[in-house]
């Protein structure tokens, strides 16, 4: 060779020119190639190894950088190309080092790819095969076989060419596998792989099947010796691609070990296919050696070999798992698979292992021998493992592993006996739950749905972390994207709308799939509650035993925290755009569950659940897709929740009134009616009209599906949810009444009539008027039923739908107002055990009463504005019913007569001849038996008239003729009311309160000028007068500081509220009397000195109430000088001392100077508990005293109000804080101590004081009674001297505030007066104006 050239120039000059060519740019020269010279080179054998190693170089360069140089030359006659190419191969035999052989390789290899002759490939093929079947020693075959292994993957058709052409040397590649060099082994490995791999698998198909058993025999024989890596490789190489025919998995599954490690011999000459195929037939498959081979594979440290391992195990089963997992199984192969899981975080190997095992779990064989018990524990450690890696098909595959662990392993072996391994296993769900794939989180709650069972429940149940596996699906919920509606997604751009659409998808599976877990877990929680040990959770450690949340009815309550707040909002997120019956069906049933977990908090539960139209959801989800007999699974769980939500608020029910009685009729008729009703809601008011044929059953058929519409329609509405428009319900409920009515053989049930009542009375109000034949229709089905309690329903509606109608009101309306009244009490009374409280809680329990019935006095005038007769039932009620009820309406009267408003201005007016007929029937009912004393099962309503008069009385507004004139109405009252409390008994308090107590508000808020009748009338009715006698001995005679007057048992003694009531009628008549010189027929007779001894000995046990009353009797005496023809005023020795009297006592008598005395210090003592009334009571008796003294002997009254004892009044006054001392009370007892020259009033400190005060305050601060008080003070202040005298700027400061005091005085005057104000005492109203400080 010379230069670059490839030529031989000894022999070079002999060759044909034809042979030599010029390779490479023309301008250049290029490189001279003679294809004779490299032939003769390569079959010399004087050429070295190297120089034609050499050469073998550069023809190999000649082939990659001219492509078709020398495909040229050789194509000038092909028995020189066929000669080349076998002078190449008999170098392969020929040649020994290494180098030059890779290179030999290489060089044919890149010939036979540049010549792209089918005829060079069939000529290689033969040549192969004649030195195949001339040699029998194979030790020098390496070459050619590594060669061939090259070229069949250099030229993949290569491999069918050999297939279907070169059966025999198929066979010689088979003979070349039986011997024991592992290098030869791996060669001809190699070749069978790249046959079995070539054209995508598509050659292995047409080996010849006696070929391919052979090869898979072979192939498990020198897998079982082999040692060296290559060979180990190249047999898993070719296995792998093995398994995946069926046939040659059932040879190789099927192959004895017999004829596995079978003599070479018996391998070589077995060539009858069919003599084999029969032995493989009666070989069993439990005495394979493939999965011991495998699982040799599976002990290696390489986890290349472990994940093939894996592979071909999977591969295998995937063609017949019943048939092949058994002999895995057996030779222990889970174990071995469950180990890989637990010392490796390869994905590629986790994934395949996961794939076997989830294969072998098909077989129960696999839970049989408890391999799922062994490895569980290895699974979940993989799985926190494989949930890290960024592969996320490898977790998924893990979790549906762990999935059909769960699912398919028999109740009788238990996973997790202890908690710790419940626990792994629940932390691994939730990291799976947690991950960023939406495909893993929804595997993963797939395998929480199997957890959740009880066969997988450990001792003691782990709640706990059921609680915490159902709180992180629900994190997950926030994530979860609606699918867009149909005219939406058109609209998109198709790869938006694609993204969206796989993002709505997988949102759905997993909703799905976590609605299958949520119901897995009530099923659970329902299961744990039958039995005792699971509900009491026995097993608890008692460390645990305080953690309240690890129970079953905290996990219950979780429940339904979670489903209430997050998964039923997201359902219906999720469903509104295109509703899906298998989410909607597990969503359905997980509600139906729950009124089963948690009986007692249902009834609130169920009306949430109305109130937010779960009834029209749930009926509008069953017309869409449950028609037609469509979905049959959602239908039944929509009719069960139905069913339970229904019972829950008929159960429990709201205002509408207690319906147990007749809750198992309407279950049978939901039970039977509620699958037929797939229909729209606006189908419904058609078949509400339809006429409905025979009707069999009673809970069938149309009109039993016409009585079920009515039903929900109730119960819907009942909570706000109004399924159809108001004017609608009620003309389909008058329609059905009437045609029911039409058909007398059909009675309508009681329930469905009391629906369609409540139907009528709340939708009336957006619906005409009925008239006629409907109205009368509906009157004779109300009268149908015998007791109208059974379909009364506590509604207001109700109330107005009854008394719009007179033909209803007539009928019912007096029953309505009972229920109502007694329905209302019984609520509160319910209401008040509930709260079980001791005094403190009686006394919330009766502000609660008082508020319920301002709540009715509300609804009741709503009612009455639109019906004034319902007053007149209200009043028989008061009148004709027992105390109870009675009281209640008298109650409520008294809330509507205190609470009139502007369109019951003549509400009162109206009221009294009604009264006043009552009070004649009663007087004429109980002349004869004593009033008050009738038959223990009479009514006795007296005492409610005779409240609800003084109510009528206090709360008369000013405008009323009763204060133009006495007569009338009025003076009739006035008559029967003194007749009956002069007839009365001492002994019947209840109604001789109320009457004294009217008498007095008739007096005192009667003007003067038309009072005169009414004083004459009382003062001539003789029974009155004794009556009132009878009360003032019994008090004088309990209260008497002789010790020879006996005292009144307790229970003898009039009650203090009447003797008040006593007091104030006595001091009104005396007053009146006085001023009208009117005829007294009977002049009564009292005590002073009793009086005065109760003010001054026992006024701390003496009610304030009757201490005010004794005080406003004893002023009215004091102001006639104690000589009154009403009331003979009797002393004794205490107050005037013995006889004969001095002058003193004799001008004072009967009170008498030492009398004068002590009731200035009863008074003094009583003005220093500072209550309100008392204290106006006190100081205008004082100032009557001391008018009185003034009068009768100055002196005296100079020396009472000059007593040390003023003095320390006095102080005690002013030391109380500036609030105290310009009290209208206060302010009147300084000016009547200056008006009387008391010597302990002093200008300084204590009158400037008072003016400092009131220029602090303002006079416009001060109230009327205080501005009229501080008037008539300064007043005195300017006409009295005083110690030490006020200097020129305080008086110019007193004629300023005179100034300010006129004015403001003259403004009070133009504005309107607001009329006398009653005071309500517990029973007795006090007339305030009888106890103002304001002085004449």
């Amino acid at each position: 060779m010379s230069g670059g050239d490839i030529i031989y120039d000894q022999v070079h000059f002999r060759h044909d020119p034809k042979w030599s060519g010029r390779l490479g740019p023309t301008e250049g020269g290029g490189l001279l190639l003679c294809v004779a010279c490299v032939i003769e080179m390569m079959e010399s054998g004087d050429i070295s190894s190297v120089r034609k190693s050499f050469v073998l170089s550069a023809i190999s360069g000649v082939l990659r950088c001219y492509p078709g140089g020398l495909r040229a030359l050789l194509q000038q006659d092909h028995r020189v190309c066929l000669h080349f190419t076998a002078s190449l191969l008999g170098m392969l035999r020929s040649v020994e080092d290494p180098a030059t052989l890779e290179k030999v390789e290489q060089v044919l290899v890149q010939l036979l790819l540049e010549l792209q002759s089918e005829q060079s490939h069939h000529f290689v093929l033969d040549q192969i095969h004649i030195k195949l079947s001339d040699q029998l020693r194979m030790n020098s075959f390496l070459p050619i076989f590594k060669f061939l292994g090259s070229l069949m993957e250099a030229i993949p058709n290569l491999a069918h060419i050999l297939v279907t052409h070169y059966a025999p040397l198929l066979d010689h590649l088979c003979s070349a596998l039986l011997y024991p060099d592992e290098a030869l082994k791996a060669s001809v490995l190699f070749v069978w792989l790249r046959l079995f791999r070539a054209a995508g698998g598509s050659s292995a198909q047409s080996v010849p099947s006696a070929i391919r058993d052979r090869v898979c025999i072979l192939l498990l024989q020198t897998l079982t010796k082999a040692s060296s890596p290559q060979l180990i490789s190249n047999c898993t190489g070719l296995l792998s691609l093995l398994v995946q025919l069926r046939e040659a998995v059932s040879v190789l599954m099927t192959s004895s070990s017999n004829q596995v490690m079978g003599s070479e011999n018996q391998i070589v000459h077995s060539n009858n296919s069919q003599t084999l195929s029969q032995n493989q037939e009666q070989q069993s498959p439990d005495h394979c050696p493939l999965p011991l081979i495998l699982k040799k594979l599976l002990l290696s440290g390489d986890e290349t070999l472990q994940t093939t391992s894996a592979k071909c195990i999977a591969s295998v089963l995937v063609h017949a798992p019943s048939q092949y997992s058994a002999p895995f199984i057996k030779a222990d192969t889970p174990e071995f698979l469950f180990d890989r899981l637990a010392s490796s975080s390869n994905e590629g190997l986790l994934w395949s292992v996961y794939s076997c095992l989830l294969l072998l779990t098909e077989d129960p064989l696999f839970f049989s021998q408890c391999h799922s018990v062994y490895g569980i524990e290895s699974l979940v450690r993989s799985l926190k493992e494989a949930l890290r890696l960024t592969n996320m098909e490898v977790p998924k595959q893990g979790l549906l592993l762990l999935t059909q662990i769960l699912e398919r392993q028999p109740p009788s072996v238990r996973l997790f006996p202890g908690g710790d391994g419940f626990g792994a296993v629940s932390e691994a769900v939730v990291a799976g739950v947690s991950s960023s794939c939406m495909l893993v989180v929804t595997q993963a709650a797939s395998a929480a749905s199997a957890l959740l069972r009880l066969n997988h429940q450990s001792l003691p149940v782990q709640y706990r972390q059921i609680e915490e596996l159902i709180e992180a699906i629900t994190l997950r919920f926030s994530e979860l994207t609606p699918p867009h509606p149909a005219h939406h997604r058109s609209s998109m751009k198709s790869l938006r709308r694609s993204d969206s659409s796989s993002q709505a998808s997988r949102s759905e599976r997993f909703l799905l799939q976590a609605l299958v877990c949520f119901q897995a877990a009530c099923r659970l929680c329902e299961e744990c509650v039958s039995e005792p040990i699971l509900k009491e959770n026995t097993f608890t450690a008692p460390s645990k035993l305080s953690h309240a949340q690890d129970t079953l009815d905290a996990l219950c309550q979780s429940l339904l925290r979670c489903c209430d707040s997050v998964w039923i909002p997201t359902v219906i997120r999720m469903s509104e755009p295109a509703p899906k019956a298998q989410i909607l069906q597990s969503f359905y049933s997980i509600l139906s569950s729950l009124f089963t977990l948690l009986p007692s908090l249902m009834p609130v539960f169920a009306k949430k659940l109305a109130s937010s139209g779960f009834y029209r959801l749930a009926l509008e989800h069953k017309g869409h897709l449950c028609a037609g007999n469509r979905n049959p699974n959602l239908n039944a769980s929509c009719c069960g929740f139905l069913q339970k939500l229904s019972m829950c608020l008929l159960a429990h029910p709201g205002p509408s009134g207690p319906y147990q009685h007749d809750i198992e009729e309407v279950e049978n008729l939901l039970l039977y009616n509620l699958p037929s009703l797939c229909y729209r809601l606006s189908d419904w008011p058609s078949l509400l009209r339809e006429v409905p044929g025979l009707q069999l059953c009673e809970y069938k058929g149309p009109r039993a599906t016409q009585y079920c519409l009515l039903i929900m329609l109730h119960l819907a509405l009942e909570q706000g949810d109004r399924l159809l428009p108001d004017h609608t319900v009620f003309s389909s409920v008058v329609w059905l009444l009437c045609s029911v009515q039409e058909q007398s053989s059909c009675a309508l049930p009681l329930l469905v009539l009391r629906s369609a009542l409540y139907l009528l009375a709340v939708t009336q109000d957006k619906s005409p008027s009925l008239e006629g034949a409907p109205l009368n229709c509906i009157s004779k089905a109300l009268s149908s039923c015998q007791s109208f309690s059974s379909l009364y329903i506590h509604h207001p509606a109700l109330l107005h739908f009854i008394c719009r109608y007179p033909e209803l009101a007539e009928k019912f309306g007096s029953l309505v107002l009972e229920l109502w009244l007694t329905k209302k009490a019984g609520q509160s009374d319910e209401q008040q055990s509930i709260a079980g409280l001791q005094e403190k809680g009686e006394s919330q329990a009766d502000e609660r009463q008082d508020s319920d019935t301002g709540g009715d006095g509300e609804e009741l005038l709503a009612l009455i504005e639109k019906h004034p007769a319902v007053i007149l039932t209200l009043l028989d009620l008061v009148c004709t019913r027992e105390a109870p009820l009675a009281e209640r309406a008298l109650a409520l009267l008294e809330v509507i007569v205190r609470g009139q408003r502007e369109y019951e201005a003549d509400l009162c007016t109206n009221l009294r001849p009604v009264l006043l007929q009552a009070l004649q029937r009663l007087s004429v009912d109980n002349m004869g038996q004593g009033l008050g004393q009738g038959h223990v099962d009479q009514v006795n309503s007296l005492p409610l008239v005779l409240k609800l008069l003084c109510v009528m009385q206090a709360s008369d507004p000013p405008s009323s003729s009763l204060y133009s004139k006495m007569d009338g109405v009025h003076f009739k009252l006035l008559y029967h009311v003194s007749n009956t409390a002069g007839r009365l008994k001492p002994a019947n308090p209840e109604s001789l309160l109320p009457a004294l107590n009217y008498l007095y508000c008739c007096l005192s808020l009667s003007p003067a000028h038309c009072i005169d009748r009414a004083v004459s009338m009382l003062l001539s009715n003789s029974g009155l007068m004794n009556q009132l006698q009878m009360l003032l001995s019994s008090s004088s005679s309990s209260f008497s500081s002789s010790s020879s007057a006996p005292s009144l048992s307790p229970s003898a003694r009039p009650p203090s509220a009447l003797l008040c009531c006593c007091h104030l009628l006595l001091s009104s008549l005396i007053t009146l009397q006085h001023f009208h010189s009117t005829q007294v027929v009977k002049r009564l007779t009292w005590s002073l000195d009793s009086a005065v001894q109760r003010l001054l000995v026992q006024k701390r046990s003496t009610d304030n109430l009757l201490l005010v009353s004794y005080l406003k009797l004893l002023q009215a005496l004091l102001d006639v000088d104690l000589t009154s023809g009403v009331v003979s005023v009797s002393s004794g020795s205490g107050l005037v001392g013995s006889r004969p009297l001095g002058e003193e006592d004799g001008a004072l008598y009967p009170l008498g100077t030492r009398g004068a005395k002590l009731l200035f210090a009863a008074l003094s003592g009583l003005l220093l508990q500072k209550q309100e009334l008392l204290l106006r009571a006190t100081v205008n008796c004082l100032s009557s005293l001391l008018g009185f003294l003034q009068r009768k002997s100055p002196t005296t009254a100079k020396n009472v109000v000059c007593q040390p004892w003023s003095r320390f009044l006095l102080s005690c006054m002013m030391s109380s804080g500036e609030s105290c001392f310009l009290h209208p009370a206060i302010l009147r007892l300084i000016t009547l101590l200056m008006q009387h020259g008391s010597s302990a009033l002093l200008w300084e400190p204590d009158l400037l004081q008072v003016m400092e005060a009131v220029e602090r305050r303002g006079v416009k601060e001060l109230s009327e009674d205080a501005t009229h008080a501080l008037r008539q003070l300064f007043t005195q202040i300017q006409s009295r001297v005083l110690q030490p005298p006020p200097t020129e700027e305080h008086q110019h400061r007193v004629m300023s505030m005179m100034e300010s005091l006129g004015l403001q005085m003259q403004a009070e005057s133009c504005s309107p007066s607001l009329p006398g104000n009653v005071l309500c005492v517990g029973d007795v109203s006090v007339c305030v104006s009888d106890f103002s400080v304001r002085a004449s």
